[in-house]
Order: structure tokens, then C-alpha cells, then sequence
């Protein structure tokens, strides 16, 4: 009985540290403002080259999703750089046909250069290389369990600073009736940004694309339809180095945090109290493949664009992934499959008149190759597909009422520095140069190759052109 009380408090203590933390994390990540990257910083505190955890960055390899699991805590302890590092993606859209009134405010309709995104991070050991020099051995041990991924953004397309995915941890290991066990607590602000594997949506391929193109309107509320608007407490353990379990709620933040962290809360559905989120994932070596498979969800009543007047909607969304990962020379090979199911009872919202039924389904499938020669160059291929019922309402852009859309993504990477340790000043940058083309099929419902826009399906292809520098 003792024992589980000093457990019990134990836990207390560290979710209390957590959310001190969580207020830390946040003034950290927005010095301007009242999508795990590979970083340099990471990079410096391991000591070792951004191929060590990463194929085409930011997909992980095994040594990446261990970094991950330990809370970005692991350390080759001899550098004094802090856990800063620095993100910048300049680049070029070109569609097929030009959007008439500018692809954004302040652009022209076609061809448009943009710095896309510039991020700050501090991510790493929470106290960075510090905690060992400044304090006793016992307390720098506890405090080197912390560690943080936190992104601040500047959106070069809607000219806005914002809080990006972030992610506290508190990570430890331990044994339990002769099971080795890794287990944390993750406090962070997107479901799925948590995860190990580059199945889930917060790092899920394309890893980038424009903001100055068409895109499908529909998506879960999975795919990001909840990112930076929510906190989360997450508990997650690997379990003999095979079974992942990852569980924790959601809530949403309060609108005058949202937008002092840059977020506009005005059109978002609120969660009702709080939100489940759960994950399953196995994971096996076999020969010289790593083969993961799992399934994850989340479920939630939401008051539809933060009305209460109506009552709530229900959402549930499951989805099931796979990962098959194999290295052979400087090669390496990763095939990437997901697919999320989303059911969604509407009452408030057939109420509001936002939506033409008070069910309705989506379903979403993407199965991916990237392939990475010498470590250096490469490319990807992406089979994309969305259906779901027709709902004249809840799609108005579409001329039928359908999200239905599918089509292709082919990516060409180059990474020159790849090998390299960068420069002696700020060690470890790197740089992906990639070449993106969009190919649909379908574009929201189309009939007859046209959108509910008046356009052709391909007339919203897209190329674009995107340097990402990591530094």
C-alpha cells in the first residue's frame, strides 16, 4: 500500500513538473508571438552525423525512433552548444493553371517564389548540456529525463508567427516481471506529433508542400484538424522493444492562448471535455528489414465552429499503418502505408445548417516509397485517395457535394551535405534540395475533370521546387 501511494506520487510529481514545464516550453517557442525534424541539434547532442537517425530526413531509422523514445535525452556529453537549431524553406509553385485573384493574398496567380517557412527550435535535453555543470549529480540526472521538441514558425505565405508541434517529455526505463520497459510522459499540442513512425499524420509523407497550391478540401480530424489548437498528456511504454502502447486525452486550448500563440480560433470545433487518444504499434526485425505494424484512434464530442447552442458532434477516427524499412550499403528503403477511417455524427451542426445529414464517413489511404542512394540522393512516390459521402453543405466547393479525391506525388531529393558534418562554427546543418510533382486524378468530387471551381482536376497540378535548410 505504501508503495503505490510513493508511486502514485511519484507520477503526480512529474505530471506537476511537466505542466510548469509546459509554461517554460511555451515562452521558449514564441519569442515573436504573444511540423520530429531532423535538427542540428539533435545532431550536436549526439555527437554524430543527421544519418545516424534519419534516411531522407525526417524519416527515422531505428537509432532516430530510440532518440525519440528516450525524450530526446540521450547524449554523447561533450558539446556546449545549446539545444537551438533553425529551419528555412525557400522555394517555387508553378500549377498547371493559374488561380484567378492570386494563389494568396499578395501573389500572383501563377509562379510564385516564397520563403515558405522559417522555424526557430529548442529541442533537445530541456537544459540543454547545462544541467551536469550547474547543478549535483543526483538532481542533473533527473533533469537530463527531460527533454523537448518545440517549433516556432513563421508562415512566409499568411505573413504570421505561430506555435508549431510541440512536444515535452519526461522519459525513464525500468523492468517489470522480467519485461524491460522505456516509458515517458509526453505533454504536447498535435495528436500523432508523439509518435515513433512516419505512418502517422504529423510526420507523415509529403513531409512538405506548397501553400500556394490547391489542395483538397477534406480531411480527418486526425490529419492535422487538430494541430496547435489542443493539449495533450500522453503516457506511452515500448515494451521489450516490440509493443508500443501510447495513450492520452486532448483538450482545447482557450481562445486568448490561441491567439496570443498565433492561432485563430474563431471557425475551429472545440472538444467537449476531452478528447481519447490511444495507440498500438508492434514492431519486429526480420533479416535486415524493420517491419512495423499498428493501429491508433481518436474520439471526441466537439461543439461544431465553437458554437454550444446546438449541442455536439461526434467524431471517431482509426487508423491502421505499416512501415517496412531495410538499409543495405549507404541505401536505404522505406515504404510507408496508412489508413484512417472517420465517422462522424453531426446533430449540432444538421442543427446550425452546416452539413446536409446528420451522418456521414471518410476515408483516407496513403501508401508510399522513398528510396535514398548513398545517402545522398533519391526520391519518393505517393499514392493518395479520399472518399466519403456526399454532403452538398459540408463540401460546398465541390460541384457534387463529394470530397472524393486521389491522385500521385513524385518527389527527387538531394541532400549534398548529407555526409558531411557542416561547419566547424555551427556543426551539423544540413540541406534537402527537392523537386515535387502533384498529379490528380480526382480533386474534390470532380465530374467530368471539373472541380466545384470550375477547374479541371489537373488543372491543379502542381510543381514545386523547395530548398530545406537545417541549421
Amino acid at each position: 500500500m505504501y508503495s503505490q501511494y510513493v508511486y502514485a506520487s511519484h507520477v503526480r510529481n512529474i505530471i506537476k513538473t511537466l505542466s510548469l514545464i509546459a509554461c517554460l516550453g511555451v515562452a521558449i517557442t514564441s519569442p515573436l508571438v504573444n511540423e520530429c525534424k531532423a535538427l542540428p541539434s539533435f545532431a550536436r547532442q549526439l555527437d554524430t552525423q543527421c544519418i545516424a537517425c534519419h534516411t531522407e530526413f525526417p524519416i527515422l531509422t531505428d537509432m532516430g525512433r530510440q532518440f525519440k523514445l528516450s525524450g530526446y535525452t540521450m547524449s554523447a556529453e561533450n558539446t556546449d552548444f545549446p539545444p537551438i537549431a533553425f529551419m528555412l524553406m525557400p522555394s517555387f509553385t508553378m500549377t498547371q493553371k493559374g488561380q484567378d485573384g492570386g494563389a494568396a493574398p499578395n501573389f500572383h496567380d501563377n509562379n510564385n517564389f516564397a520563403v515558405s517557412q522559417f522555424s526557430v527550435f529548442y529541442a533537445g535535453r530541456l537544459f540543454g548540456p547545462y544541467a551536469t555543470k550547474a547543478f549535483d549529480p543526483s538532481i542533473a540526472a533527473v533533469l537530463n529525463k527531460f527533454g523537448i521538441f518545440s517549433q516556432t514558425t513563421y508562415d512566409g505565405i499568411s505573413k504570421n508567427w505561430y506555435w508549431d508541434n510541440t512536444d515535452i517529455r519526461y522519459a525513464d526505463m525500468g523492468s517489470v516481471a522480467g519485461h524491460t520497459l522505456q516509458y515517458g510522459l509526453s505533454l504536447n499540442n498535435n495528436p500523432t506529433v508523439e509518435d515513433l513512425w512516419n505512418t502517422v499524420p504529423a510526420w507523415g509523407f509529403p513531409f512538405s508542400q506548397s501553400g500556394l497550391a490547391p489542395t483538397p478540401a477534406a480531411g480527418t480530424v486526425l490529419d492535422g484538424g487538430l494541430a496547435q489548437q489542443v493539449g495533450g498528456l500522453n503516457f506511452y511504454t515500448m515494451i521489450d522493444s516490440h509493443l508500443y502502447i501510447d495513450v492520452g486525452e486532448y483538450r482545447t486550448i482557450n481562445a486568448k492562448t490561441q491567439k496570443s500563440l498565433g492561432i485563430d480560433p474563431s471557425s475551429e470545433n472545440k472538444i467537449k471535455g476531452l478528447a481519447p487518444y490511444w495507440r498500438l504499434a508492434y514492431t519486429q526485425t526480420l533479416g535486415n528489414y524493420t517491419v512495423e505494424t499498428g493501429v491508433f484512434g481518436l474520439s471526441g464530442r466537439v461543439y461544431p465552429g465553437g458554437d454550444n447552442s446546438s449541442g455536439t458532434d461526434k467524431f471517431t477516427d482509426i487508423g491502421l499503418d505499416s512501415e517496412i524499412q531495410t538499409s543495405f550499403d549507404k541505401n536505404d528503403l522505406t515504404y510507408l502505408v496508412t489508413l484512417i477511417r472517420e465517422d462522424i455524427s453531426s446533430p449540432a451542426s444538421l442543427a446550425l445548417g452546416d452539413t446536409s445529414h446528420k451522418s456521414d464517413n471518410l476515408t483516407t489511404l496513403k501508401t508510399s516509397f522513398d528510396y535514398l542512394w548513398n545517402k545522398t540522393a533519391g526520391g519518393a512516390v505517393q499514392y493518395f485517395y479520399t472518399q466519403g459521402s456526399n454532403n452538398p453543405l459540408l463540401y460546398s466547393s465541390s460541384q457534387t457535394g463529394s470530397p472524393n479525391s486521389n491522385g500521385f506525388i513524385f518527389q527527387l531529393n538531394y541532400m549534398p551535405l548529407n555526409l558531411g558534418t557542416g561547419p566547424a562554427a555551427w556543426p551539423r546543418s544540413n540541406v534537402k534540395i527537392s523537386l515535387q510533382y502533384v498529379a490528380y486524378n480526382r480533386f474534390d468530387g470532380s465530374v467530368n475533370n471539373i472541380d466545384g471551381a470550375g477547374r479541371k482536376a489537373s488543372d491543379n497540378n502542381t510543381l514545386y521546387l523547395e530548398t530545406w535548410i537545417a541549421f
